[in-house]
């Protein structure tokens, strides 16, 4: 494990954010979800369970942090995990897989 030295230069701004909007149970099962694949805003909502205008808000927030990325094809947005930071906090939590 990488030791991390108590840097009184270094703010964890970025780290904090990351972890604050990883947690929400919601956010944190759609950036899940999106590691191991792209999605599209319906795919989600009807994996989730959850009505479309909640699941476009934690899109739209997400999108918003720099965790995710929408790609345009044809009508449909598919999103994808575009946050390394992001992928290393959900990967440590879920070491043997996310869906398990």
């Amino acid at each position: 494990m990488e030791q991390v030295e108590f840097d009184k230069m270094k703010s964890f701004d970025r780290e904090a954010e990351i972890l604050k909007v990883l947690g929400h149970p919601v956010r944190l099962k759609i950036v899940a979800g999106l590691m191991s694949q792209s999605c599209n805003v319906k795919k989600i909502w009807e994996c989730l369970g959850l009505p479309q205008a909640t699941v476009s808000q934690h899109l739209a927030l997400l999108k918003n942090k720099g965790i995710i990325e929408g790609k345009r094809d044809g009508v449909e947005v598919f999103y994808h995990v575009i946050s390394d930071e992001a992928r290393s906090v959900v990967g440590a939590l879920f070491e043997t897989g996310p869906c398990q």
